[in-house]
């Protein structure tokens, strides 16, 4: 199965699989977020290692039930082939009612078929104040016209 956009990307193919990714992954649908990824596809996630989908989406379904109200902006740093860079932040709570943004880059190395089949993200998280937030859209796909990283000045 394809999912495009597929390798080799071009500047235009690799910012639609960066936002993509972005749509996807404020799904916070575990099992959804999981297709985009090969059967045995490799993840460094912080210090985390995982392989394969199984892991990525039990991963995804821990990271979303601890990370509550989670909002994110992907932007596309660079691209060569069948990899891209993109960097990104995203703001969620904690239970306590703690928010925290979280900064980070991600590598991505595809498949022929548009399938992630490595990825490497290092990621930092601040604490906040809920009155420094910058993303207030309603819960799912960030609006089209909503302020991107380079905008927010992150």
């Amino acid at each position: 199965m394809d999912r495009p956009p597929l390798p080799p990307f071009t500047a235009k193919t690799a910012a639609q699989k960066a936002r993509l990714a972005e749509d996807a992954w404020n799904t916070r649908d575990p099992a959804r977020v999981a297709l985009a990824y090969t059967t045995d596809s490799r993840w460094r996630n912080r210090a985390e290692f995982l392989q394969g989908r199984e892991a990525i989406e039990a991963f995804l379904t821990r990271k979303w039930n601890r990370e509550l109200d989670y909002r994110l902006i992907k932007e596309l740093w660079t691209f060569r082939d069948n990899r891209i860079a993109v960097r990104f932040a995203y703001e969620f709570h904690d239970d306590s009612g703690q928010w925290f943004r979280s900064y980070g880059n991600e590598n991505w190395e595809f498949d022929e078929h548009g399938l992630m089949r490595l990825r490497i993200a290092s990621i930092n998280d601040a604490p906040i104040k809920e009155s420094d937030r910058k993303y207030h859209w309603k819960l799912g796909r960030r609006p089209d016209d909503h302020p991107s990283l380079s905008d927010l000045g992150f």
